[in-house]
């Protein structure tokens, strides 16, 4: 199984309406086949404390092992080079299986809601795009890597004139 690249995207919210409008957004995306859910994890904390989640994955049991195989290899890989791929394959594809759902247990559940105010809610996504898959092919045959990427956001671009601003006073 070959991934495309993947993105890791965590979303917290203080006070969420939960219209539906989150997911419908979402599931247009995925039906135009632009992203694919590795996993998603949607987490609410009423204003009494009730911890409520729901987990989504379009990938199927198999492709979850197979992924969870990959992606430990990876992380194998660079912590301690070949061994460390097969150690990594190993760990990455038994921890998909013994999970109910791939990638989060009820303890890192847990976890994630104890970072959250009450009435609050967070939504967390490893996200394939997989849109991306044939420009990265054709971007690897011509020997091309990927280097860095990350999204801007309205609050990244307003923290970086920020930065900048406190630069000019500094230099002055």
């Amino acid at each position: 199984m070959a991934l495309g690249p993947l993105q890791l995207v965590v979303i917290g919210f203080d006070n969420p309406a939960l219209d539906g409008s989150i997911v419908a957004e979402l599931n247009a995306i995925r039906d135009r086949g632009f992203i694919r859910l590795v996993d998603a994890l949607g987490v609410h904390k009423d204003d009494e404390g009730a911890i409520w989640s729901v987990e989504v994955s379009d990938l199927s049991d198999d492709e979850a092992m197979l992924a969870g195989a990959a992606i430990g290899a990876l992380i194998g890989l660079g912590a301690g080079g070949e061994a460390g791929a097969e150690a990594g394959a190993v760990e990455g594809a038994l921890a998909a299986m013994e999970r109910s759902e791939f990638g989060i247990s009820p303890e890192d559940i847990l976890t994630i809601a104890d970072q959250i105010p009450s009435g609050g809610a967070a939504l967390l996504m490893l996200v394939e795009h997989t849109w991306l898959i044939p420009l990265r092919n054709a971007i690897r045959a011509q020997g091309g890597i990927f280097i860095a990427n990350d999204f801007l956001s309205i609050e990244a671009l307003i923290g970086i004139g920020a930065e900048l601003a406190a630069l000019d006073e500094l230099s002055e």
